[in-house]
C-alpha cells in the first residue's frame, strides 16, 4: 500500500495499493491521539501460542472483498484489514476496563460471544476488569453493571438467550458516552444487528469528538443473515437446523392426513435466507415463499392452482413462508400497513395466519376438504443454544474483536469476508441489507428442488386485479379480518359474523 486518502463525505479511510487494490481501513485511536505508547503483545509469552508459526498478523495483510476476478483485473477492488493479533498493542492489561453489551432480538450464540470475549481478554491479555452492561444500550445509564470473569461465564454457552439481557432502542449517545467516560471504561464490545452497529458508529464518533482513549468494537448479530459484506451471521446455522425440525413436523402431519397441508412460518423480515436454506436442507418442502419474490394467489401460476395440483399428485403438501413475504398482498387485502418497532423495523402483518385463512376459505368455496396444520417456531428458534458450528464461529468473532481493540482499532465491526476474518468499516454493514439474489444459482437450486411457480407474472396479475376491483364497485366493503377463537383461526367476512374454519376445511358460523 503506497498512499492514503480520505473521503470527506463519509470519513472513510482509503489506502491505494498496487494493481488497483484499495484498502478501506477502519479508524484507530492514534487518529486523534497520535502520541500513544505501544506495548509488546503478551501473547508472545503465552505457552498456548509460542509454537504457532507466524501467529501475529502483518500490518499490511488484507482481505479482498471480492475474490472472483478475471485475469485482466487480478488484485483490483476493495480490501479490508485482516483481523488477528498484532505484535504491538495500545492497551496494558492492568489499564483496561472493558464492557460488553447485547442489543436487539435474541439469537443463538449470544452467550457464546460474551463468554469468549471475557475468556479471551482474561487468558490471552491478562485483563481482569470486565463489566457486563445489562438490558441493551439503555443499560449504560439506567441499569447497574455486573462484573464478569471466566468463572461467571464458564457454562453460559450451553444456554440460549443472553445473560446480560437485551432491549431495542434506547441509544441516547450522549448519555452512553458520558457513562463510558465516567465509569473509566476504555474498551466497549457491542453485539447487535444493523441498527445496533449504527449505534456503534455514533458512539465511536462521540468518543473521538471528546478525544478520549476508548476502543469501540462491534460484533454483528442477525438471525436473518441479512448483514452485508460478511459471509454469514452467527446463529444462522443454528436457526436453519432448528427450522428443519419444524419442517419435519409439518411434513409428518401433512402426509399422515387426507389432503394434508403443513404450513411453517420462519423468520425473515426482509430476506428469506432461513426459509431458503431450511427448504434446501429439508427436501420435503413443496413451496417456499420469501420477501424477495412477491407471490399471488389466484389465476394461472398462482399459489392456489399449485396447491391444488400438488395435492392431486401427492395427497399432501408442505409450504414454508418467511415472515416478511406477502406483505404487499396483505396490505392490499386489508387496506392497511404496519408501523415501526423500537428499532425502526417495519411491523409486519402475520402472513402465516393470513395464508391459513385464505387457503381454508379457498378450499371451502370449492367444497373440498384440506387438513391444515400451522407451525410458527419463531421464538423457539431464537431462544435455542447455538450448535457446534456457531460456537466455533462465535469464538472467532470474539477473539477478532479483542485483538482489534487491543491493537487500537476502533469504530469497526468484525466478520469473515471470503472465509477470512477482517475489520470492516461500519458503514459497509449498515448502508444496505443483504437479500437473497433470485438470479443466483442458489435460488435456482431451490426452484429445481420444489418445482414451485416462479411468480414472474406477479406485476401483470396484480395490475389486472387492481383494475378489476376499481371497475367493479365505487364503494369498498370493509376488509376481512383474521383472529383466533379457542386457538383456531377465524375469519370475519363482510356481514360481520365470524366464522370458524376448522382443520378439515368445514366452516361454522359463530354469530
Amino acid at each position: 500500500m503506497d498512499s492514503a486518502s480520505s473521503n470527506p463525505s463519509s470519513d472513510v479511510k482509503l489506502v491505494n495499493g498496487a494493481n488497483g487494490a484499495v484498502l478501506e481501513d477502519v479508524p484507530h485511536v492514534t487518529d486523534w491521539l497520535p502520541d500513544l505508547p505501544t506495548y509488546a503483545n503478551p501473547l508472545k509469552h503465552n505457552p498456548a501460542y509460542v509454537a504457532v508459526k507466524q501467529y501475529f498478523v502483518d500490518e499490511d495483510a488484507m482481505v479482498a472483498k471480492d475474490i472472483v476476478v478475471t485475469l485482466k483485473t487480478p488484485g483490483e477492488g476493495i480490501h479490508f484489514r485482516r483481523a488477528g493479533p498484532r505484535e504491538q498493542i495500545y492497551f496494558k492489561a492492568d489499564e483496561v476496563r472493558a464492557c460488553i453489551v447485547t442489543c436487539g432480538g435474541l439469537c443463538p450464540g449470544l452467550n457464546t460471544v460474551i463468554r469468549e470475549i471475557v475468556c479471551g481478554l482474561w487468558t490471552q491479555y491478562g485483563v481482569r476488569d470486565i463489566l457486563g452492561i445489562e438490558a441493551g444500550y439503555k443499560g449504560f445509564y439506567s441499569r447497574n453493571t455486573r462484573p464478569l470473569n471466566p468463572k461467571v461465564v464458564n457454562d453460559i454457552h450451553k444456554r440460549g438467550g443472553t445473560i446480560l439481557g437485551t432491549s431495542r432502542g434506547g441509544s441516547d449517545i450522549n448519555k452512553i458516552v458520558s457513562s463510558i467516560v465516567d465509569r473509566g471504561i476504555n474498551q466497549v464490545y457491542i453485539i447487535g444487528g444493523d441498527g445496533t452497529q449504527k449505534g456503534v458508529n455514533a458512539i465511536y464518533e462521540e468518543i473521538r469528538k471528546r478525544g478520549v482513549k476508548v476502543a469501540v468494537a462491534g460484533i454483528p448479530k442477525t438471525i436473518d443473515n441479512d448483514i452485508a459484506v460478511i459471509d454469514k451471521s452467527f446463529g444462522f446455522d443454528s436457526a436453519v437446523e432448528e427450522a428443519q425440525r419444524a419442517i419435519d413436523a409439518a411434513h409428518t402431519e401433512a402426509e399422515s392426513a387426507e389432503n394434508g397441508v403443513g404450513l411453517v412460518k420462519l423468520m425473515g423480515r426482509y430476506t428469506g435466507y432461513i426459509a431458503m436454506y431450511a427448504t434446501l436442507a429439508s427436501r420435503d418442502v413443496d413451496c417456499c415463499l420469501i420477501p424477495e419474490v412477491p407471490f399471488y394467489l389466484e389465476g394461472k401460476g398462482g399459489l392456489y392452482s399449485f396447491v391444488e395440483k400438488r395435492l392431486r399428485e401427492n395427497g399432501h403438501l408442505v409450504l414454508v413462508v418467511a415472515e416478511g413475504a406477502g406483505q404487499e398482498l396483505m396490505a392490499q387485502s386489508f387496506k392497511e400497513t404496519g408501523g415501526l418497532d423500537a428499532s425502526g423495523n417495519k411491523l409486519l402483518m402475520d402472513v402465516g395466519q393470513w395464508l391459513c385463512s385464505k387457503l381454508k376459505d379457498h378450499f371451502t368455496e370449492k367444497k373440498e376438504i384440506i387438513n391444515l396444520k400451522y407451525i410458527d417456531p419463531t421464538y423457539m428458534i431464537r431462544a435455542i443454544r447455538s450448535n457446534a458450528s456457531d460456537n466455533v464461529y462465535c469464538t472467532l468473532l470474539a477473539h477478532s474483536a479483542i485483538h482489534g481493540a487491543m491493537a487500537g482499532y476502533t469504530g469497526f465491526t468484525v466478520g469473515p469476508v471470503n472465509n477470512r476474518h477482517a475489520y470492516i468499516p461500519i458503514h459497509r454493514v449498515t448502508e444496505k441489507q443483504r437479500h437473497v439474489n433470485i438470479t443466483d444459482r442458489m435460488w435456482a437450486r431451490l426452484l429445481s428442488s420444489t418445482n414451485q411457480p416462479d411468480f414472474l407474472k406477479y406485476d401483470k396479475v396484480m395490475d389486472a386485479k387492481r383494475k378489476k376491483e376499481a371497475a367493479s364497485t365505487p364503494a369498498e366493503s370493509p376488509p376481512a379480518s383474521i383472529g383466533t377463537v379457542g386457538g383456531e383461526h377465524t375469519a370475519t367476512p363482510e356481514n360481520g359474523i365470524p366464522r370458524r374454519v376448522g382443520l378439515s376445511g368445514v366452516t361454522e358460523n359463530l354469530g
